[in-house]
């Protein structure tokens, strides 16, 4: 079993960047394909980027693409997701997720949660 622990979201102004980070504990961290997901208030959690077990594959929401990178460092049981030219629509509470497997876009694929990162950009 996985734990999840997501740091790095604030305040930004449009246009700007943010870097989050996801750490994680309990064992076997390069087993796990991993995903970020953002939730907006009032809406469904939706798929941002997901990253294979060894990074050599990626993949990204038509609305994030060449804006945001995911990438991950498996001696530092870590994944990041370094965001720029945030809009406001980007605004959400932002989670790593974490499964055994191939790497998917839907929320419900994925086992492991963290309690997520709250992202606010201001116009």
């Amino acid at each position: 079993q996985v734990q999840l622990v997501e740091s790095g979201g604030g305040l930004v102004q449009a246009g700007g960047s943010l870097r989050l980070s996801c750490v994680a504990s309990g064992g076997g961290f390069s087993a796990y394909a991993l995903g970020w997901f953002r939730q907006a208030p009032g809406k469904e959690r939706e798929f941002v980027a997901s990253i294979s077990q060894l990074g050599g594959s990626t993949n990204y929401a038509d609305s994030v693409k060449g804006r945001f990178t995911i990438s991950r460092d498996n001696a530092k049981n870590s994944v990041y997701l370094q965001m720029n030219i945030l809009k406001p629509v980007d605004t959400a509470v932002y989670y790593c997720a974490a499964r055994i497997l191939v790497a998917s876009t839907t929320p419900r694929d994925y086992r492991y949660w963290g309690k997520g990162t709250q992202v606010t950009v201001s116009s």
